[in-house]
């Protein structure tokens, strides 16, 4: 027995959650920076902050990846922790701008930053069995467009998300004035807004998607091998959270070899969204880096989630590209290809005349980020056993989340120390690791890529 092939329809509704995820995720990298630092964070301290979301990744994807591989009830596999992931991260959405009230108990910015870890955790809840969805119901010959689909949803979802600020503001005449400590209403509004979008995209793909039962599952072709760890009623039997540990150090050749990929790709991602905004408040509006509450600084807030609209905008369009792109030239070309271009345009920011200019930068970046997004996982899905897709697409999740907690630990010394804080260098540091990601794209083997001539 063979996968049914799925419509383009029906992909597209079996990934539209991410939309809703990824717009609530964009809210959070283009504005947790601005917040945190409206609510007294020095710009040094910022990636200390932002450790808290690439460890939420290590905690949680793995351990969700384990569970939902072993879960089968009247909701289906994946899709509970869709759900619950969705509630959890509104409810942080909704709170992290709104921390202040909390005064009476704790200091806002502590308070903010709890919000940021409740909604990492919850978008970590519900992202990896996304991804695990796509190895679970598509065909080999169709995961490459399935996560394509993703990547076009995170990338629409997550100009929605970027956007919104500026738009409330410059379209809808909703205020981005502020008071030292307060975060606008702009950004209030615009956090309610993705919290309830979320949930509604979530709810798609939930009522939309059937998945396949593990009777079904071990039925596939090239599946019935791996049948053993689980019995013919869906309970388990040989199920522990330490196999974790035990599948970590059988991982496929593949999946190591795409783990330096990963590394370099995330150290280069987490800079940038971490630093672009003073980044850019200080290299090209000219403010000193102890601005946060001007003005001109909510002003640079705005453009940096313009930009993040632009590369994301960019991304979804791309990602409709990358399945034929990848038949012509292979993934792997065309992932190294794409980081190439990434990394030249995070470098190009630093020699960008004004504002405007850095849009073409944003370009680059949104081809890189495609990419990034798609190829790594559709080489990966190929390489693993699929009774083990989500598991392993949470181990997998270790490589994004450990370069982020490294540079959370030295981005912000050394923003402090070796660059006399000028954020901007932390973006170029970013721009040498994608170029670095795509020198190694080279050494990894691809099992099932097929190239057409």
């Amino acid at each position: 027995m063979e996968k049914r092939r799925l419509s383009f329809w029906e992909i597209w509704n079996m990934s539209f959650g991410f939309l809703g995820i990824q717009m609530g995720f964009a809210l959070q990298n283009a504005n947790a920076s601005r917040i945190l630092q409206i609510f007294g964070a020095d710009v040094h301290e910022l990636s200390w902050f932002w450790i808290i979301a690439p460890l939420m990744g290590l905690i949680v994807q793995p351990i969700v990846g384990h569970y939902s591989d072993k879960t089968w009830g009247r909701f289906g596999r994946r899709k509970p922790f869709f759900l619950v992931g969705a509630i959890l991260a509104s409810i942080g959405l909704v709170l992290m701008p709104q921390a202040d009230m909390f005064i009476a108990f704790l200091p806002a910015l502590w308070v903010g930053a709890g919000m940021l870890m409740i909604m990492d955790a919850s978008f970590n809840i519900a992202m990896e069995p996304f991804r695990a969805l796509v190895g679970d119901n598509l065909r080999t010959d169709q995961r490459t467009l399935g996560f394509s689909v993703q990547t076009a949803l995170i990338g629409f979802g997550a100009v929605i998300g970027s956007w919104l600020p500026y738009a409330l503001t410059n379209w809808f005449g909703v205020s981005n004035e502020t008071v030292e400590g307060a975060v606008p209403y702009n950004l209030i509004l615009s956090f309610i807004i993705g919290a309830i979008i979320l949930i509604a995209s979530i709810l798609v793909t939930v009522l939309t998607t059937k998945e396949y039962s593990p009777e079904e599952l071990a039925n596939f072709e090239d599946e019935q091998k791996h049948a053993d760890t689980i019995s013919t009623d869906g309970d388990e039997v040989k199920s522990s959270l330490m196999d974790i540990f035990e599948d970590f150090k059988k991982m496929p050749t593949t999946m190591r070899q795409l783990s330096w990929v990963q590394f370099f790709s995330w150290f280069g991602l987490f800079g940038m969204w971490v630093f672009a905004t003073p980044a850019i408040a200080q290299h090209i509006y000219g403010l000193p880096h102890t601005d946060s509450s001007s003005s001109t600084y909510q002003d640079a807030g705005d453009w940096v989630g313009i930009l993040f609209g632009v590369y994301n905008l960019i991304s979804a369009f791309y990602a409709f590209a990358l399945p034929y792109i990848a038949k012509k030239i292979g993934r792997k070309k065309t992932h190294s290809i794409s980081l190439i271009v990434g990394g030249l345009g995070l470098l190009s920011i630093y020699i960008m005349p004004d504002e405007n200019w850095l849009i073409v930068s944003m370009i680059a970046v949104g081809i890189a980020w495609a990419s990034i997004l798609a190829m790594p996982y559709a080489i990966l899905a190929g390489s693993i056993s699929p009774k083990k897709m989500g598991v392993y697409m949470g181990i997998f999740n270790f490589f994004i989340v450990i370069p982020q907690i490294i540079n959370a630990l030295i981005g912000g010394p050394l923003v402090k120390y070796a660059y006399d804080n000028h954020a901007v260098y932390a973006l170029m540091m970013s721009g040498v690791s994608f170029l670095i990601a795509a020198s190694l794209v080279y050494k990894v083997k691809d099992v099932d890529d097929v190239i057409q001539s």
